[in-house]
């Protein structure tokens, strides 16, 4: 994987501006902050973040690939002021569930998920040497 990272351009915080990558494409569905059956245990912001982390990881093993294959991950929020003031607690979950690999990322407001209870959605393309 080759980050993307433009001459005199300042280098972004958390996330890459682009990623090339060759091998083997997974995809993984928008997880949200419930467990693999379907029950949330927080309403807190980076709790549901920490939960969606880690099914995208278990999804990835699912397909043999692990946290450094992510070349993408696009986030949406149902609160972005909500989100902004979770960093530091989002931060620390996804280091220790993601590490310090930084995809290419996008993080979007929304009216609404269609999990009602849902405050975070991530989707993530991984890219299996």
């Amino acid at each position: 994987m080759e980050i993307l990272q433009p001459p005199g351009w300042a280098r972004p915080r958390g996330y890459a501006n682009g990623v090339a990558a060759s091998g083997r494409m997974v995809c993984v569905s928008g997880m949200i902050g419930w467990d693999g059956q379907g029950v949330f245990h927080t309403d807190d912001f980076a709790g549901q973040v920490r939960q969606a982390l880690l099914n995208i990881v278990a999804v990835l093993a699912e397909a043999g690939a692990r946290p450094e294959h992510i070349v993408r991950m696009t986030w949406y929020v149902v609160d972005k002021n909500e989100y902004v003031a979770a960093y530091k607690e989002i931060g620390r979950a996804y280091r220790e569930i993601i590490g310090a690999h930084y995809p290419a990322m996008t993080a979007v407001q929304v009216a609404a998920l269609v999990e009602d209870h849902a405050k975070v959605e991530i989707e993530v393309t991984a890219v299996v040497p």
